[in-house]
């Protein structure tokens, strides 16, 4: 295929898939966890991120494949029982993703109507709907799907700036403001762990990987892609959290957790502002419910190609890979037994360990990919240790959360012991 993707398209596959549904949904949990220190959690989360990235990068230009995090798995560790459940967890933690962006869907959905005098139903159902909707897109065009995810990444940036231009004028003479100050901060520790159980957020800065071999100039633009993609996420989230802190009272925060970026436009364009946001969450969500059912169905599709689960899976059904319709129907099951805050848990700790995974072959291969061997057993290390704390302060106060994830990563590694002990070898 000739080579057809710029800068801007790169960067954009990376900030629409980090800037989908993770802040709307995350943004009120990280401001009861962290409160003033709110801006300081996304920091935390992005500097994870900005480092792990630059394995990305040189990962992608080695290996340019549109397996993205898969294939690099499998050069760094071999095709095995690790390198087989490390990917099986990539899969998992895409439907965790969906069934957090389902529930946040879930969320601001009830919202929208009560402006509208409308009834509403329970959550679960407007989460259930629209992933059975987004499911039958995918069915009917990928096409459609490309489409949609084009131009809700537009939309849904140009929503937020406009929140943020809004917000930062809107903080003058906010009492609120004062919230911001260190004296409100939480200890460094829950500052870390805060930043850790959100850092679903950033997850999507990995997608470019698998655009990779047909980035124009791809020395040139694989890095700037990387690169200036987190670090305009990590900006535009840090100024996101610190207007949602300046403008609302801790309490107001906790009430309207779920749903707490809409409650933080009120002060500033009131009723108005709460639909704006509300709109833009149900656009941003669907669109990343829609991009990652495509994209979970497709890591699920590479798993078994390298025969890392069952060759069936690369089968058909309905013209699109089996993958699909197992996706989502986990992700209906995840999303109406979980809640929000569970699953936010299970998604950072699986995607904080895929990361320190590809950290770690990174440095292992710095020799092969001519890179530092620094920057990424930093990465490693930070990843590790930022999932360290994440737990030891999740232990006791979101115990089923950490128990969810857990087991998740069990259930992956168990799944390709048995696969490659049992089933593969006959």
């Amino acid at each position: 295929m000739a080579k057809k993707i710029g800068l801007v398209a790169a960067m954009s596959i990376g900030i629409g898939g980090m800037v989908g549904g993770g802040i709307f949904a995350v943004l009120g949990l990280a401001a009861s966890m962290a409160k003033g220190g709110t801006p300081i959690s996304f920091l935390i989360a992005g500097i994870v991120a900005l480092i792990t990235s630059y394995s990305y990068v040189k990962l992608s230009q080695k290996y340019p494949d549109r397996g993205g995090t898969v294939k690099f798995i499998n050069k760094g560790f071999g095709i095995g029982v690790f390198s087989g459940s490390i990917n099986n967890l990539l899969w998992v933690s895409y439907i965790i993703m969906l069934a957090l962006y389902a529930s946040a869907f879930g969320s601001y959905a009830p919202n929208l109507l009560k402006l509208t005098g409308s009834a509403t139903l329970d959550a679960h159902i407007y989460s259930s709907v629209i992933v059975l909707i987004a499911t039958a897109i995918n069915y009917y065009s990928i096409a459609v799907v490309t489409k949609i995810e084009a131009y809700a990444v537009v939309i849904k940036l140009i929503i937020l700036l406009g929140f943020v231009a809004f917000g930062i004028y809107g903080l003058v003479g906010n009492p609120h403001l004062t919230q911001l100050s260190p004296s409100n901060w939480e200890s460094p520790f829950t500052l870390i762990a805060a930043g850790m159980v959100i850092f679903v957020a950033y997850e999507g800065f990995e997608l470019i990987a698998n655009s990779v071999p047909d980035i124009k100039d791809p020395d040139r633009n694989i890095p700037r892609a990387y690169y200036w993609t987190v670090i305009f996420v990590i900006l535009l989230y840090m100024i996101i959290a610190a207007v949602t802190v300046g403008s609302l009272s801790f309490a107001s925060i906790a009430t309207a957790e779920e749903y707490v970026l809409a409650e933080a436009a009120k002060p500033m364009l009131g009723r108005a502002g709460f639909t704006i946001i509300t709109i833009a969450a149900l656009i941003s969500t669907f669109s990343a419910i829609n991009a990652s059912l495509y994209g979970g169905s497709n890591v699920s599709y590479e798993i078994a190609e390298d025969r890392e689960l069952p060759h069936q899976l690369t089968g058909k059904l309905w013209g699109q890979p089996i993958g699909l319709m197992i996706t989502c129907i986990a992700t209906l099951i995840l999303v109406n037994v979980l809640d929000l805050t569970t699953i936010s848990t299970a998604g950072s700790v699986g995607f904080l360990l895929i990361f320190s995974a590809v950290n770690y072959v990174g440095f292992k291969l710095h020799k092969t990919i001519k890179g530092n061997r620094f920057l990424p057993f930093t990465g490693f290390l930070l990843c590790i240790t930022a999932l360290i704390i994440m737990i030891s302060q999740q232990i006791t106060t979101n115990k089923i959360g950490l128990i969810v994830a857990v087991l998740v990563v069990l259930f992956c590694f168990c799944l390709e012991w048995i696969y490659k002990n049992m089933y593969a070898k006959k």
